[in-house]
């Protein structure tokens, strides 16, 4: 229930809000020093299946612990083939259309290296995951915001045209999207498409919670007719299989594109984690029932956590996709979700996240802030039953 991180001195609140990539480690150190029930970052309590942990335990044993190849160990290859093969249609081929990489943050940063050269212009649905600024700019490139609005979250397509200029190189598109949790429908990527084709623009998705879509259903703009030429597909097994720690994640797309990623990532980290490698080949292995199960058990949280925190007096956007919720504080008198983010583990001893951090200018304040359903029943209940409790006092 409690963070386990590094202590470290909280941000100055009379100053700017903190950089995103500092925010979490603030939060964790608070969380910590009130002894808070951390609803706020995105890692599971509980870990991944039995079966998948043996089978990482079992490749150390058998001595598989030195470096793999640059692509990943041949069984995880075409673990991940079989899984696009069988979950859309897509056959990426194993020998030169797959690279397994650190994480999907490490995929995300090695293909903006890739393709994004100075000057360049990105445009990503805002709010973003934070590493996707950092990672354009690491590469010299500007990120544009494609700016996704509550309540509904959904984008706005007239005006993506508009963002596209004659810098653009990339359009890099979230969904199930993350922080909002908005799964965009066949519509809105058949239109994404009709823009990167019109403006022949590489297209780098993130599709890391394609197993967690409430309402509607996950479709890769790679599937749809022309797109899988221009496009790199990033996924992840950490938050599928509850195992963030083992920072497994994979690009696919076509060998062109894919070669100019390896030749990114064999100076990032040539290649990592060989028995997690063969662990997450096993979990994706899995049968329909760990993927029902899965599902129905975050549905269940979700239900819960977006049940108590309406209650509580949240403005509450129930998510279709992702284990995250926002919800904005206004109703509860706050406008600026950062300064209610670093009252809430002293005053509830609860962690949440400000939406504020995903913004391309995170000192704008803003009232939505996030909360996850990652963890444990009891641990939920916990945190609805402190933020009952503190918000009552204050």
């Amino acid at each position: 229930m409690m963070a386990g991180f590094a202590e470290e001195e909280p941000m100055d609140r009379s100053g700017p809000a903190a950089p995103q990539t500092t925010i979490f480690t603030v939060m964790s150190a608070l969380a910590q020093r009130h002894g808070a029930v951390n609803l706020g970052q995105g890692f599971p309590d509980e870990s991944g299946p039995d079966y998948v942990i043996e089978a990482a335990a079992a490749a150390m044993r058998e001595g598989r612990n030195q470096y793999p190849p640059l692509a990943g160990v041949p069984e995880l290859r075409e673990a991940i083939a079989a899984h696009q093969r069988h979950w859309y249609g897509l056959d990426p081929a194993v020998e030169d259309e797959i690279v397994v990489t650190a994480g999907a943050t490490e995929a995300i940063a090695a293909a903006m290296l890739a393709f994004v050269r100075p000057g360049d212009e990105v445009v990503a649905m805002e709010p973003f995951y934070d590493s996707y600024k950092a990672s354009v700019e690491l590469a010299g490139g500007t990120i544009v915001p494609w700016r996704l609005e509550a309540p509904g979250f959904r984008p706005d397509l007239e005006r993506l045209g508009g963002l596209v200029t004659d810098r653009t190189r990339m359009l890099l598109v979230n969904s199930p999207h993350n922080p909002t949790g908005t799964v965009l429908d066949r519509a809105e990527l058949e239109a994404i498409a009709r823009v990167a084709a019109e403006r022949d623009l590489v297209v780098v998705t993130d599709e890391v919670y394609e197993h967690l879509v409430f309402e509607g259903e996950h479709l890769p703009l790679a599937a749809l007719p022309g797109m899988w030429e221009r496009t790199v597909s990033i996924g992840s097994a950490g938050k599928t299989f509850s195992v963030t720690g083992w920072k497994i994640g994979w690009a696919t797309g076509p060998a062109a594109l894919i070669d100019r990623v390896k030749g990114v990532k064999q100076y990032l980290s040539f290649a990592s984690g060989t028995p997690f490698q063969y662990g997450i080949a096993a979990a994706l292995a899995s049968g329909p029932e760990y993927y029902e199960d899965y599902l129905a058990g975050y549905a269940e949280r979700r239900g819960l956590l977006a049940a108590g925190l309406a209650e509580l007096g949240f403005a509450v956007y129930e998510p279709q996709g992702t284990y995250f919720i926002t919800t904005s504080a206004a109703p509860l008198g706050y406008g600026d979700g950062m300064a209610f983010c670093l009252d809430l583990p002293e005053r509830c001893g609860v962690v949440a996240i400000p939406n504020q951090v995903f913004y391309a200018d995170p000192s704008a304040p803003r009232p939505e802030v996030r909360f996850t359903f990652c963890k444990p029943r009891a641990v939920l209940e916990e945190g609805l039953e402190r933020l009952r409790k503190g918000l009552r006092s204050g």
